[in-house]
């Protein structure tokens, strides 16, 4: 199973983004949504190292609590 993590952009170089979630922060590829309007502050979907969707913070929240959960519950 593969899961693409939401992250929150904290600065763009070019195609590149650096994106941070829950103290972890990691380098993206912003190649795939080259024609999307992305800015430091967006939510985003990582995924091999490659943004792939946009997203809404709220969203970004709800995934980090399910996963949140997965880990509880696999603990």
């Amino acid at each position: 199973m593969c899961l693409g993590i939401p992250m929150q952009i904290i600065e763009i170089n070019g195609y590149t983004a650096r994106c941070a979630a829950k103290g972890v922060e990691r380098e993206a590829s912003l190649f795939l949504l080259q024609d999307e309007q992305l800015a430091p502050g967006d939510f985003v979907i990582i995924h091999l190292g490659y943004v792939i969707q946009k997203m809404t913070s709220q969203e970004a929240y709800s995934a980090w609590a399910l996963y949140d959960q997965i880990l509880a519950a696999d603990a």
